[in-house]
């Protein structure tokens, strides 16, 4: 695997201005902790790599993420981690919309060095217990009756995984007023009868 790959450089090119000179800002900072970095395209993101994941990084519309593989295993005195493990769309520092939200170059290559550490050792992460299976959602009546008014809503919506549909009858019960989920099935039935799921936007990013 290559030390850097053309395909974050087109990454980087394709994001908004205003996130361009932080997605390379964090690279560079990333390479310059250590030679050993490699990088590569997941899940249409960069990934930096060394014997196993180390960090990511993804440009959203407003905003960007950049966390780090095995976060809650990184000795961080300053605080300056903020979420979960590297898997939310806000990454380990929370949303990133300036410079200045990120931390100190200094605190990113400490970072980086400890899981270079952590994944030379070869220790894995503990497997996590899988989740219960959530209770299934009944369709609500208006929502069926507004779908069977649409075949090819129909076909899309019978095909999804029980995770997609649950996506959409959690969107409706969600809604604080009456007219608002009426808008959001409204939506709904127009990005179903697409094939959308109810998160597309965020999965082509």
């Amino acid at each position: 695997m290559q030390q850097y790959d053309d395909r974050v450089d087109a990454y980087i090119e394709k994001a908004a201005p205003f996130a361009q000179p932080i997605l390379k800002h964090i690279r560079q900072v990333v390479h310059g902790a250590s030679p050993l970095i490699t990088e590569t395209m997941k899940w249409s993101m960069p990934f930096f790599e060394y014997k196993g994941p180390v960090g990511m990084m993804a440009s959203f519309k407003q905003h960007l993420g950049f966390g780090f593989w095995k976060s809650s295993r990184l000795n961080d005195p300053n605080n300056y981690l903020k979420g979960g493990d590297d898997e939310t769309a806000a990454g380990s520092f929370g949303r990133l919309e300036k410079m200045e939200d990120l931390p100190p170059d200094e605190a990113i290559v400490d970072f980086i060095l400890q899981l270079i550490a952590i994944n030379e050792s070869g220790v894995k992460e503990p497997k996590k217990a899988p989740a219960p299976p959530k209770a299934e959602l009944p369709m609500p009546d208006d929502f069926r009756e507004l779908l069977s008014g649409n075949a090819t809503a129909v076909g899309y919506f019978e095909g999804f995984s029980p995770s997609k549909k649950r996506e959409y009858l959690e969107w409706f019960a969600e809604a604080k007023s009456e007219a608002t989920r009426q808008k959001r099935m409204e939506q709904a039935l127009e990005w179903i009868g697409e094939g959308k799921s109810r998160n597309w936007k965020y999965q082509n990013c």
